[in-house]
């Protein structure tokens, strides 16, 4: 009877932090002087106005969630991969790099897809990996280690973009030539959607999910998360670990970017990684690491940046106010989560 207690009690504090942070959120449109109702339903209905808004909800979804499920090893090894943004976009880089590579010759274009997205996988683990290695055999903080790659991994995008893979005839913020229609993954029809990125996404989610709490693997993740010395002492090889971590995730952020550049960019664009690393890190935050609910947080926030474009049309508000929600939902969520914590150890 008590764990039931304590579930709905959880499930009640949970949905308080929601609430205020909508409140919050309210408040801030009270003072922009902006109709809260009129706003929300805006959001709302500009996420499932159609069947293209919906589809285009699942284009964001995919390396969201990608991003995302790599985020969860990290977290349960109790580190904290700041570089996924950077991953991301050596995955895209990597990933254009081979079909630009492959794009002229004989080879099938289903596999020159196949290896792309292959190489997007291993330019997100590298880079990854370079960050572990800051971490392990550096003593860099990974925060610190991993901001700095993320700025490399954006310079690096923009000299290729102006340098080596410029536009013949012009440098663009557009991006690379784009590819042909024939190294894209396919799309349903008149949708930007495609069933295959879809279904990347959804294997992501499950495969972590059972590793995290199914695996031997999962479980040495989560106790060196809990207590690195603890662990070392139990005879778990910490800094390996920490490294896989790290490449796990970087192999699921760089498979984001290779999604980014075979089935929604068609191309490396300057901002390829769309932010998607960062927003992987609230939704992380606020389905406190279980992977369970990663896939069903994650459609939310990509439902609200898809739903917020229609502010700036019919309301003249930025479209960022998406963004206020997204970030209020996870600092009241986590304060009030650490409220209830108090209040169950005084109970104890």
């Amino acid at each position: 009877m008590r764990r039931i207690s304590n579930t709905w009690m959880n499930i009640g504090f949970q949905l308080l932090g929601i609430l205020l942070a909508l409140l919050f959120t309210t408040l801030i449109l009270l003072l922009a002087d902006a109709p809260p109702l009129q706003t929300f339903w805006l959001i709302i209905q500009g996420a499932f106005n159609n069947l293209s808004s919906i589809s285009n909800d699942f284009v964001v979804w995919v390396p969201l969630v990608l991003a995302t499920s790599g985020l969860l090893i990290t977290f349960a090894a109790g580190l904290w991969n700041i570089g996924v943004e950077g991953q991301i976009t050596l995955g895209a880089i990597f990933t254009t790099g081979v079909l630009r590579m492959l794009q002229n010759t004989t080879t099938p274009p289903v596999i020159i897809i196949f290896l792309g997205i292959i190489a997007g996988m291993i330019g997100g683990a590298i880079w990854a990996a370079l960050a572990g290695a800051l971490k392990t055999f550096g003593g860099v903080n990974e925060i610190f280690g991993g901001l700095g790659l993320n700025f490399v991994a954006t310079a690096f995008t923009l000299w290729l973009i102006f340098g080596p893979w410029q536009r013949p005839g012009v440098g663009s913020m557009s991006g690379t030539e784009p590819f042909p229609v024939s190294l894209w993954l396919p799309q349903l029809p008149e949708l930007r959607m495609s069933i295959w990125s879809l279904l990347l996404g959804i294997i992501s989610v499950i495969v972590i999910y059972l590793v995290l709490r199914s695996t031997y693997f999962g479980l040495k993740l989560k106790a060196l998360g809990k207590n690195i010395r603890a662990a070392y002492l139990l005879g778990i090889p910490t800094w390996q670990y920490m490294m896989l971590s790290f490449i796990v995730s970087g192999l699921l952020a760089g498979l984001a970017g290779a999604v980014q550049v075979v089935a929604v960019y068609h191309r490396l664009i300057p901002a390829i990684s769309s932010g998607y690393g960062f927003l992987g890190l609230l939704v992380a935050m606020l389905v406190n690491y279980h992977a369970i609910w990663a896939a069903f947080v994650a459609f939310f926030y990509a439902a609200l940046n898809i739903g917020a474009i229609q502010l700036p049309i019919v309301l003249k508000l930025d479209s960022t106010l998406s963004g206020v929600l997204q970030g209020m939902l996870v600092l009241f969520v986590l304060i009030v989560d650490g409220f209830r914590q108090r209040l169950l150890k005084k109970r104890i």
